[in-house]
């Protein structure tokens, strides 16, 4: 009986050990030391790529991180969005888009880990920073220092995601995910400016952080005084000057920019991968173990969530997966080929330090020796003419600006300068220029007409009617106004419900100020972002500020009357600040002075007069944008071909869903600025603001800044709008279309963003990381012949092959050209009627050596469809 009891008491804590011993399976320790994160003990070299879930669908999710995954990340990277978490106080948001635990478990479910960059503070060109408005409001609060009040608000939410990451185990010390968190971003320039301020401020989150207890390291970027245990990081164009402010942390690259921000009335910006990836290369060959592209999906500022101000409803940041989720190429194929080819020497890279070695003025070796038979060795190039170099007796041609990949210290398998494939090549747009291919397919266009019709194009009848709703100027006189004397701080009044703040006045003009037969002229001096004015209820005109310069002026001649006049300016803002020292005190609205010239009593100051403030736009307070506010109202038809340019219009349509799955976007060009929504949902804002800058020239050679590779100069900045699939029903979707300037609604259309085309380049012979293998002893091995691969979109096929040429063919995707050597039966790439295929760059495929002793190359271009071309294809002669 006794041994029986024993015998079971000792199967009940096996089985207990067992229980606990497979829970503790699941649980990752991370740590770090001067090399890298450690993941169970284990160094690892991460590649990372930030994916903001706010800026996608949840319907987007998935695709978005398996295309990361498949082009070699390991960690998906995003902030926490303060503002769309708890629009007001206490009130907590975490549906749709701002699924913040469904968006990291989909993380978890493509087997990737998270790092969770809760700030609060993100910048992110995100209205207010991410920062909820209300927070401006909090009694005694100043923003980002030693502020009781703020430190109070910014650890309660803080808490607050923290606890809701714990209770569903998504640390990785309980089994999940997350493996790095970030406190506070880019704090750096603040603290200096805040001095002891600002010094105890950082320790203060420092601490609040760790006490929270995660079990995973946090981590400051763009802070160099960022106390232990914080890891600093570095973000940047470049970073390979980077240095720990501990010898015993490693080096983290937290935002390598991919590209960067567009703000109205500015150019694209677009960054070579050249030297995107000539800038992680230097960076891991300097000993960095952890890059994070900033962005790896930009996505799309749905709503009014784009701060800056003027930044555009587009975040695509010429990402590697662009806005719409369709792969980017060049970008994402050199960066993948690029991530293999560090991954076959993290070995090396983590187990030992580098030698550095001159091959030149401008030419260095990086060699890493980890043991016997372990070798890896960066040859750099930071100079702007190519060179041949010497290295381990043997010879490499070394493009300029460049990096090139031997992980076994003999084959380089990449170079960072040479662009080998081309999966996905979309042909270019009339303003993108050959950078960013983009194909737009008309597909639909929107009927502005006859309640609403869902016809698939508009009428050519003159007498076309369109269903309006004109925003009510004289509603403005009814008694919701508010009162006060002077002019009034319009976010203090908004309190950001709304872009548009009505400023109201009467001014008395006697038969004397009006003598002489010269318009008076009206002065409005105003802090931003947008102003149109009317008088006696007849538009007078508009202003606007820039991107350079937020404040502006209007001063036009008005159409004044004897007696009183009612002046009525409507101030607009284009998103609140999200950078700056103490931004939550800029002012923006009609600071004033506002005063009449031209009157014959001389100047009138209305400043200090009484005003009267209306908050929104009627049609929003009738909410004309959802189906249900839209039905409700009497909309007014008029005919399209009698209309004038008018200001301050509503205007719906229903259009049904296109067939197909490919994304879809709204082409505004022929509006002028307002908002658009469909079934309720706003797509955003949108203005037909021309791009100024200079697109003269583009090279991946040098260093690279914004003001460099600009696109689109003297286009519209951003004239297609995301449509996400998710939003429409298969019939009767409405739009709604505000519109302050008056634009021709008869012209939007729905089109269809499509990968068309697809092309391969690639060298005989050539090692690279697709036919090269590193052994466990680290001897390398060619696996087979290079290959060219081509890979159409899903549901889409090979139709035609454009371009094909086995020898010495010049150019690059979309530019090929024959060159001295060309086999005559380059068009035997057969690939007509397949989603992908590979192709051997060697003779036996070509029957015949075109140009003996002479390393030959496989250029290919071909056109992917839905219909498949059975004519037999021809290389372009």
């Amino acid at each position: 009986m006794e041994t029986h009891s024993v015998s079971k008491l000792l199967v009940f804590f096996m089985s207990m050990a067992l229980f606990l011993g497979s829970e503790l399976i699941h649980c990752t320790t991370v740590t770090y030391d001067k090399k890298a994160i450690l993941i169970n003990g284990q160094r690892r070299l991460l590649i990372s790529g930030s994916i903001h879930y706010p800026r996608s669908t949840p319907e987007m999710w998935e695709g978005l991180i398996q295309k990361a995954k498949d082009g070699g990340l390991d960690v998906i990277d995003t902030y926490v969005f303060w503002n769309g978490h708890e629009p007001s106080p206490g009130n907590y948001y975490f549906e749709g888009r701002y699924d913040l635990v469904g968006f990291i478990k989909t993380v978890q479910k493509a087997g990737l880990f998270l790092h969770l960059r809760i700030g609060p503070y993100i910048c992110a060109e995100w209205n207010f920073g991410g920062f909820p408005v209300w927070l401006k409001y909090v009694p005694g609060i100043s923003f980002r220092t030693d502020n009781g009040p703020f430190k109070m608000a910014m650890q309660g939410f803080t808490q607050k995601i923290v606890q809701m990451m714990k209770d569903e185990k998504l640390f990785a010390s309980q089994g999940g995910p997350i493996i790095l968190s970030q406190i506070e971003n880019e704090y750096g320039p603040e603290s200096k400016a805040l001095g002891a301020a600002g010094h105890n401020y950082i320790n203060w989150a420092a601490q609040m952080a760790v006490g929270l207890d995660t079990g995973v390291p946090w981590v400051m970027c763009k802070e160099d005084d960022a106390p232990d245990p914080m890891i600093n990081a570095c973000n940047g164009f470049y970073c390979d000057g980077f240095t720990p402010n501990k010898p015993y942390k490693p080096a983290m690259w937290t935002e390598a920019w991919s590209g960067w921000f567009t703000e109205f009335g500015g150019t694209i910006h677009h960054r070579p991968v050249q030297d995107l990836a000539f800038a992680v290369g230097r960076f891991i060959q300097k000993g960095g173990s952890y890059v994070n592209y900033y962005m790896y999906h930009g996505g799309t500022n749905f709503g009014r969530t784009a701060g800056g101000p003027f930044i555009t409803t587009s975040y695509d940041y010429d990402a590697p997966i662009d806005e719409y989720g369709l792969i980017r190429e060049p970008k994402y194929g050199h960066l993948k080929e690029l991530h293999k080819a560090i991954k076959l020497c993290e070995h090396s890279l983590l187990s030992s330090e580098p030698t550095v070695t001159s091959l030149g003025t401008y030419h260095q070796a990086y060699v890493f020796n980890s043991g016997p038979n372990r070798c890896a060795a960066f040859l750099s190039n930071f100079h702007s003419t190519g060179a041949k170099v010497t290295f381990n007796n043997l010879h490499y041609d070394l493009p300029p600006w460049s990096v090139s990949i031997l992980p076994d210290c003999r084959n380089e398998v990449f170079n960072t300068a040479k662009v080998s494939e081309y999966v996905g090549a979309r042909i270019a747009s009339p303003f993108i220029h050959k950078f960013v291919s983009l194909y737009l397919k008309l597909l639909i266009q929107l009927a502005f007409h006859q309640g609403g019709s869902s016809n698939v194009t508009c009428a050519d009848d003159p007498n076309e009617q369109s269903v309006t709703y004109d925003e009510d100027i004289s509603s403005l006189n009814d008694g919701s106004s508010i009162p006060a004397v002077g002019l009034l701080e319009q976010i203090n009044v908004t309190r950001d419900t709304s872009d548009y703040l009505w400023y109201m006045t009467n001014v008395d003009i006697s038969s004397s100020d009006l003598g002489g037969g010269k318009k008076p002229t009206l002065t409005v001096q105003s802090a931003g972002h947008a102003l149109h004015v009317f008088v006696n209820g007849q538009f007078s005109g508009s202003a606007f500020g820039t991107r350079e310069q937020r404040q502006f002026t209007f001063a036009e001649p008005v159409n004044l009357r004897t007696g009183i006049n009612r002046i009525a300016l409507l101030s607009i803002a284009v998103g609140l600040p999200n950078v700056g020292l103490h931004y939550e005190s800029w002012k923006t609205g009609i600071q004033g002075p506002v005063f009449l010239d031209g009157l014959g009593h001389g100047r009138k100051d209305l400043t200090s007069q009484k005003w009267f403030y209306k908050v929104g736009l009627k049609g929003e307070e009738m909410n004309l944008v959802s189906p249900n506010g839209a039905s409700s109202v009497d909309w007014i038809r008029r005919s399209l071909a009698t209309q004038t340019k008018q200001t301050l219009k509503w205007y719906k349509a229903y259009f049904n869903a296109p067939g197909g799955n490919e994304p879809l976007a709204l082409d505004m060009s022929s509006m002028g600025k307002g908002q658009v929504w469909i079934n309720g949902q706003s797509i955003g804002r949108y203005w037909m603001a021309y791009a100024k800058g200079d697109c003269s020239s583009c090279s991946y050679i040098g260093t690279f800044r914004p003001t460099e590779c600009q696109l689109g100069c003297g286009q519209p900045t951003q004239r297609w709008y995301h449509v996400p699939r998710s939003w429409l029903k298969p019939t009767q979707n409405l739009v709604v279309v505000f519109e302050e300037l008056g634009g021709d609604p008869s012209k939007i259309t729905l089109v269809k963003r499509s990968v068309t085309g697809v092309c391969g380049d690639l060298h005989e012979n050539h090692p690279n990381v697709e036919n090269f293998d590193v052994e466990g002893n680290e001897n390398s091995k060619t696996l087979h012949q290079a290959q060219v691969h081509l890979q159409c979109a899903p549901g889409k096929s090979i139709s035609s092959i454009k371009f094909a040429s086995f020898g010495t063919p010049t150019g690059t995707c979309g530019s090929f050209q024959q060159g001295t050597c060309h086999a005559k039966n380059s068009h035997g790439v057969n690939c007509i009627g397949r989603e992908s295929c590979s192709v051997a760059v060697t003779n036996s495929i070509f029957k015949t050596d075109p140009c003996p002793n002479v390393l030959k190359r496989l250029s290919v271009e071909a056109v992917c469809s839905t219909e498949i071309t059975t004519n037999q294809p021809n290389s372009r002669r």
